[in-house]
């Protein structure tokens, strides 16, 4: 059935059916994941089908019986306007950095700059989380990304351009490109990470634990001190 895949997945009109061979295949694609721990580019070629939006979101309901980009989506626009007000009260140096990402002027910047926000706000680089290249040649593009374990990525020919690409990198690999904005490509992200049991990266570990334990409400009863402290004062 995994070899019927990589045909079915060719086909036009065959959404239906790659669904279902994805569900009864699962259990199966499941114990892969967690008994070999496969590369992502080996796994890629093996299981196409799962790097789709849709069959991540599928794979991710599977999971956790939650499903991953409405209540994500729904979530960050919940606690935005309250976590906004969190960045603004902080002082000091981080008050300062968190100062540049009050830009909430559409739906999808504001969420773009809360998931900054939270990286500042927990001590990360936002800059590992979501890397931007401008005005660089595919060489040099390239050869960047294939230094990025897990991120997204913005690609601009240069800084004023509404062109751009958008992307999931894992493993120095483009594994989904031409997504719509950057907060959904980290949905995709974090959604992937779950269905390959990858380990948070440790630069992003604080971030990628807030959008799990908080916002997406999984194992929330055991948090690290630094988003029990978060949390405690979103929910002041």
């Amino acid at each position: 059935m995994r070899k019927a895949l990589l045909l079915d997945i060719k086909k036009s009109n065959n959404r239906e059916l790659v669904k279902l061979k994805m569900e009864k295949t699962y259990a199966y694609r499941r114990h892969e994941i967690v008994r070999d721990a496969p590369m992502v580019e080996a796994f890629m070629a093996r299981w196409p089908a799962l790097f789709d939006i849709r069959e991540i979101n599928a794979e991710f309901k599977r999971i956790t019986n939650i499903p991953l980009q409405s209540k994500s989506l729904s979530q960050l626009d919940l606690h935005l306007g309250n976590l906004v007000k969190l960045f603004k009260r902080r002082g000091g140096q981080l008050g300062q950095k968190l100062a540049q990402m009050d830009d909430c002027e559409d739906v999808d910047a504001g969420r773009e700059c809360v998931i900054k926000g939270v990286c500042v706000y927990m001590g990360e680089d936002p800059d590992h989380l979501i890397r931007e290249y401008v005005g660089m040649d595919e060489a040099a593009i390239s050869e960047a990304i294939e230094d990025t374990t897990v991120g997204t990525y913005l690609l601009k020919e240069e800084a004023s351009a509404d062109e751009q690409e958008i992307g999931v990198v894992l493993e120095g690999i483009r594994v989904m490109t031409n997504l719509d904005n950057i907060a959904f490509a980290v949905v995709m992200l974090f959604g992937l990470i779950y269905a390959l049991n990858l380990a948070y990266p440790a630069d992003l570990r604080y971030t990628f634990e807030v959008f799990q334990k908080i916002l997406m409400e999984l194992d929330g009863g055991k948090l690290s001190n630094k988003v029990l402290a978060l949390k405690n004062r979103l929910f002041e």
